[in-house]
């Protein structure tokens, strides 16, 4: 078991919420000024397209290192469509640029190894069960 993540409300603050996670208690949420909120932060969804960004360039450079190719860094760009999410569909449109390979076999081979980073396996593939209680 890991430890809890801990989202506590901002004072004088409409919507904004700080997040404690490990220690680390500089990250923030907020929720656009169009729905209220003061855009301050990431929204709840950013944060849901981030594990997704984070993830599969963690998990292809991880590959790359074991390998000892000569990938040199990693962009990965999240475009999100959200417009048919009330009906189930959340669209997401993952970039990867890898610098410093040019094979074309590692290309390819490095973007299936980002298929299979565990949060698009969680996301994609998983059942995940929720508790939520008052205390």
């Amino acid at each position: 078991m890991h430890s809890p993540i801990t989202v506590i409300s901002e004072r004088n603050h409409v919507f904004r919420q700080r997040v404690e996670v490990n220690g680390l208690d500089d990250l923030y949420a907020d929720v656009p000024a169009i729905v209220g909120g003061e855009g301050s932060a990431p929204d709840p969804h950013d944060y849901f397209d981030i594990a997704l960004g984070t993830c599969k360039a963690i998990t292809v450079q991880m590959y790359a290192k074991r390998k000892e190719w000569p990938l040199e860094g990693i962009t990965v760009t999240v475009q999100r469509d959200d417009s048919q999410e009330k009906k189930g569909i959340y669209k997401l449109d993952v970039a990867l640029t890898l610098h410093g390979i040019d094979d074309p076999e590692q290309r390819t081979r490095l973007e299936d190894i980002s298929h299979r980073c565990p949060i698009q396996r969680l996301m994609t593939q998983s059942t995940v069960e929720i508790a939520t209680r008052l205390v």
